[in-house]
Formats: C-alpha cells, structure tokens, sequence
C-alpha cells in the first residue's frame, strides 16, 4: 500500500459524512498527524526511557533534575530562534530541523554510551534546541492546518493520534531492555528512535512551503501586545501556570514507577495503560467538547488531579502512584485541549490578522518552560532524593497551583468580546 492511499484511507475516516463539512480535516491536517505520529512512536520509546537510563548510570535524583532544568531552560531559545527562522524561511524548515536535530540527538547518545552522564548538560542543551525547534514548526503547522471551526477536533484526534502511537512504543522498549543485557537494550531502542525521527523528517516534505511577504519578526513589540490584549497576556500566564505541574509529571512519575516495580519493561507496560486512558479521553473530547466549556473543563481536571496528590501525600507506594497517573492521564488531555485551542482562537484575533501567530508560539513556550523550570528547581531544592517527604508535598503544591489557572482563562469574555466586534463591524457598514 502507497503512502498516499494510506494518507486517503486515513483522511477519509476523520472526514466521514457524519462529520459538518467545516469541521472536516483536510490532506495536510492528515498528513500532519502521520508526522506527528511516527515522530511520537521513536520518542515514545527513547523518551520515557531516557531519564531512566541516566538513572541507571548515575543513581542520583539532582543530575536527572539538573538535565531537565538545562533542557527546558534552553528550549524557549531555541523557540525564539526557531520563530525567527519560521518567518524568514518557513515553518517547515524549522520543523525539519527539529525532527532531524531529535535524530542526532540520539545517534550521539548511542555513541556516548554509557558516558552520558559526562556530558549531561551538552546533552540537555541540544536536547532543549531540538525540542524547541521541533515544536515550533509544529504548533505553528498546527494552527496552519486547522480552523477555527475543526480545531477542537483537530487537536483531540491529534491526541488520539498522539498517545495510540505512545502505546506500543513504550511496551516494546520496555521489553526490549528486559530482554537485553545490562544497558545495551537502551542503547538499541535510541537506535529504533533515530530510525523513526527520519522517517518522520521525509515525510514532512509532503508538506509545501507557504510563500508569504510577511518575513518580519515582530517578537520585540510583544510587549506592547501585551499591554493593548490582557486576555492574551492573561492565557500566556496560564502556561506558566500549567508548566508548573507540567515540568515534575515530565520525568518523575516514570522514576517512581521503576523505585517501586525494578523492571522496565513493566514500566513500559503502565505506560501503555496510561496511554491508552488518554486515547479514550481524547477521543471522547474529539466527539462531546465544546470550546465555550473550556473554564469548566479545566476546574474539573483540576479538582481531580489535586485529590490524586493528595493520595502520594499519605504514602508514595505503587497503589497510590498508579491511581494518580490514572486520574492524570484522564485530566491532562482535558486541560490541554481546553487550554490550546482558547489559545489559538486568541491568536486569530489579535493584530495583523494572524501575522502574530510565531510570536504567540514563542511566548507561550517561554512562559510554559519557565513554570516547569521553576517546579523543578522548587523540587530539588526541597527534595533531594525519592524519599524525602517534600517530594509528595511538591507534586500537590504545584497541582493545587492549577486552580489559578481559572483566573486567566476567560472565554465567556472572549466571546463577548468576539460578538461586539462583529457588531461593531456590522454597524460601521
């Protein structure tokens, strides 16, 4: 079977009839997810696994810490550059060179061997540039893809998409190191990543370039943006917010799993179960969301996520760690989905008719790491190894810290707002 029917199978089943026309995805949004979807299935498989296999070496809590602080602290650069280079070229070059700096990230760690821990900051800083420039390309290629009527959709089902291909990569690394001696197994399942991360890269140049004039990087009069649109401002501080609890649920939970089962590849297996939770829930908010529900969407993940927290406060045994990656695997999808597409609807209303959507990608990067840089300097400082009580505390605090998120995210006034200009536009004719 061709790429092409494959691609035309695909797109037909998320445009079946039953679906409004407007809200149908068309061949691009499809070809995106197949990227997005092969990338996901190599990261799946040496992500999770990666913490893991420093922990292995080192044995030692700050040095995974320190790597995902250097990692997230460089990534809003790498945003910044990346935007530059999406408006001066295009956003699929960024994309590319994201995808391919993912693969070279990889090839140097199988070559590295088990001297990683050497070079962990290098390792974190190019992992940071890849990452920054890779999700730049896609998050504007996401906007690109999508309307304003499919994009709900479009986001849950690039979730589903997301986490299916999450599901059998972790089970298969998870039993490929089982399998395997000592650290080689690791080393095996970087290589199956580099394979799929070029994959992914061909793939991408199925997508075409879009010629535009609009080259100039506006990011140096956000400023001003901010000043003039405090719901955009007030969505950005969400980020922050949500990168809170996002930077520790990045890497900790995969590292208590193993303190408490000792074998990766049943690590592997809890993460096919966690996956597939968050397939289900992306498929249902793909069917049932409606985008003027976002702030109730949100306070009902929120309030269960802080009552999951509250079980490691008692004690941080596998019974307590499972339930609470349960109720987050069902909740995260829900306050993502609900957080993105509010904010791209943000995105198509502010000045230059969309020409501010780079810049908007940036700063929400910047904002998102620095609430998970800051979580995870938080966590170190108080807790300097798995046992230390602090580290429950931690996880609530910064899962109760969610809440706030309610204070900025505000789509009864954007719609009003979005309604009185209509008016305003109709009255002026």
């Amino acid at each position: 079977m061709s790429q092409w029917s494959l691609t035309a199978k695909i797109r037909r089943y998320f445009s079946n009839n039953s679906v409004p026309p407007d809200q149908r995805l068309g061949r691009e949004a499809i070809i995106s997810l197949i990227i997005h979807a092969s990338f996901q299935f190599g990261a799946s498989m040496s992500g999770l696994f990666l913490n893991l296999y420093l922990w292995r070496l080192t044995q030692d809590f700050t040095i995974n810490a320190v790597y995902n602080i250097v990692n997230f602290a460089m990534t809003p650069i790498a945003f910044a550059v990346g935007g530059y280079i999406a408006k001066k070229l295009d956003r699929m070059v960024v994309y590319r060179w994201g995808i391919l700096l993912s693969a070279a990230f990889y090839l140097l760690v199988i070559l590295a061997g088990e001297t990683v821990p050497n070079y962990y900051i290098w390792f974190a800083l190019l992992n940071g540039i890849s990452a920054g420039f890779y999700w730049t390309g896609y998050l504007i290629l996401q906007y690109d893809v999508s309307t304003d009527r499919n994009r709900v959709r479009y986001l849950a089902i690039n979730m589903v998409t997301f986490n299916s291909a999450g599901l059998v990569g972790p089970a298969l690394a998870g039993s490929i190191i089982a399998r395997m001696e000592g650290l080689q197994g690791y080393l095996f399942i970087f290589l199956i990543a580099f394979i799929m991360f070029v994959i992914s890269a061909l793939i991408s140049t199925k997508i075409k370039a879009i010629i535009s004039h609009h080259k100039t990087y506006y990011l140096k009069y956000v400023g001003l943006v901010i000043k003039k649109n405090k719901l955009w401002f007030y969505s950005l501080c969400s980020f922050f917010i949500f990168g809170l609890f996002q930077g520790i649920m990045l890497f900790l939970p995969n590292i208590l799993l193993f303190q408490a089962l000792g074998r990766e590849d049943l690590v592997g297996y809890f993460g096919v179960l966690f996956s597939g939770i968050t397939v289900a829930t992306g498929y249902v908010i793909s069917r049932k969301a409606q985008k003027e529900q976002a702030r109730k969407y949100i306070m009902y993940a929120t309030m269960c996520i802080i009552a999951a927290s509250c079980l490691l406060v008692i004690d941080i045994k596998l019974w307590s760690v499972i339930i609470f990656m349960v109720v987050f695997s069902v909740c995260n999808p829900l306050t993502v989905n609900s957080m993105t597409s509010y904010f791209y609807r943000l995105i198509s209303a502010l000045p230059l008719k969309g020409q501010l959507k780079v810049e908007s990608v940036v700063m929400r990067e910047a904002f998102l790491n620095s609430g998970r840089v800051l979580a995870i300097f938080i966590l170190v400082l108080l807790a300097s190894d798995l046992q230390s009580r602090w580290l429950a505390i931690v996880i609530l605090l910064m899962a109760a810290a969610q809440s706030l998120i309610l204070l900025f995210i505000r789509p009864e006034k954007f719609e009003l707002d979005e309604k009185d200009a209509v008016e305003a536009k109709a009255n002026s004719k």
